[in-house]
């Protein structure tokens, strides 16, 4: 279980530091925010707090202090949902109300951490196995520092679950509406966290062993942490990922309508705007290449126009329980199919068609003309 419970450390370790890192770059036009500097320290808390834990994971005595690891890890805690309860109230309003309970949450905070303090001392930590800091311990002084501590956690993610409904109702930024959403999933996640390390403490107190079930503090933790740390960054990567689905779904159309493509060129040289393989563009510059690839599956198509027999119009529908995007796209590829072999062994239909286009589609919006296409082109490919 220690294998687990680190590694889990570790997890939260890594997200912390990658969004501190991710905050940081910002450091050059945010440096004098106050609010960004209040979630620079929160991030750099969120980082100490899982970092000591790893390390007092990997051994029972730091800087030669028996369990100082798990004393500076709870301490930072503390610290971090102090700074992460600040965040909110800046986030909020720069009010005379936030202003006092930003002075309040501070004063609350020192006040735990110096409890913890003493509690850590008046019962002996430096002395103790760490298993009573970690699983629990019936020692009463051992069992009132961990269940003070599981407190000071889970009080703030209450407040925090319901500050953020509020405060998400507030903001007309779209990107702050997200953060303050995951943020609430983060703190429910992170209050089951403080349910499951009470189950622990109370259950190791009274002599229960409940096995495996211990970790589920630790996967709650994890959880809770990951999501926490996309909510503090949301606002800043949330465009960059944006665009990066926006690329993939247009790889993915592009690479779809390749088939389609590679059969209308064979049929058609001439619709390529460009001789293939001329790398004349390059590979980031996806937009045009779809665009272009786009433009000559149309050029094909209208060569195609005298060899489409319009008599057979629903030679393609056979799947009657199909929707009728689907049956529509079917007919129109199984057209093209036949109007490929047709023009390959030069027979005209006598109800061939010569003018007009797909059928009931906007040409001007290209997103649904990518998307009919790709449907097109993804029948096309199983029925050839």
């Amino acid at each position: 279980m220690n294998t687990t419970r680190t590694l889990c450390f570790v997890i939260a370790a890594l997200s912390s530091y990658g969004a501190l890192a991710y905050r940081l770059r910002q450091a050059g036009r945010s440096r004098r925010d106050t609010a960004y500097r209040a979630l620079v320290v929160t991030l750099s808390l969120q980082c100490l707090t899982f970092t000591m834990g790893a390390v007092a994971m990997g051994g029972d005595s730091f800087l030669g202090v028996g369990n100082l690891a798990i004393l500076v890890m709870h301490v930072s805690a503390v610290a971090f949902c102090v700074s992460a309860q600040i965040i909110l109230l800046r986030w909020a309003a720069a009010t005379e109300e936030a202003v006092r309970r930003v002075r309040h949450w501070l004063i609350t905070g020192t006040a735990l951490g110096g409890l913890l303090i003493a509690l850590f001392f008046v019962a002996d930590g430096p002395a103790r196995p760490a298993t009573d800091f970690n699983t629990g311990s019936g020692q009463p002084p051992v069992l009132a520092y961990l269940l003070v501590f599981v407190v000071s956690q889970a009080v703030p993610c209450v407040t925090i679950f319901r500050q953020c409904g509020p405060y998400a109702r507030m903001t007309d930024k779209a990107s702050l509406r997200q953060a303050l959403r995951l943020l609430s999933v983060a703190a429910v996640v992170l209050f089951l966290y403080c349910t499951c390390r009470t189950v622990n403490i109370l259950t190791a107190a009274a002599g229960i062993d409940i096995g495996v079930w211990q970790l589920a503090s630790n996967v709650f933790s994890t959880a809770g942490i990951v999501l926490l740390s996309l909510g503090l960054t949301i606002s800043s990567w949330e465009a960059s990922a944006a665009k990066l689905r926006d690329w993939l779904r247009s790889y993915r159309s592009y690479r779809a309508l390749y088939p389609l493509w590679r059969d209308l060129y064979e049929a058609s040289p001439d619709i390529v705007l460009e001789p293939p393989g001329a790398a004349a563009v390059p590979v980031s510059d996806l937009n045009y290449r779809l665009h272009r690839r786009v433009v000559e599956i149309r050029d094909g198509w209208r060569d195609l126009r005298p060899y489409i027999d319009r008599s057979a119009a629903g030679a393609g529908e056979t799947d009657p329980g199909a929707g009728h995007e689907h049956r529509q796209a079917l007919a129109e590829a199984a057209q093209i199919r036949q109007a490929l072999r047709a023009k390959r062994t030069g027979t005209v239909p006598d109800h061939s068609r010569d003018a007009g286009g797909f059928e009931d589609r906007d040409p001007d919006n290209f997103t649904a003309e990518v998307a009919w296409l790709t449907q097109v082109a993804s029948v096309y490919r199983k029925i050839s």
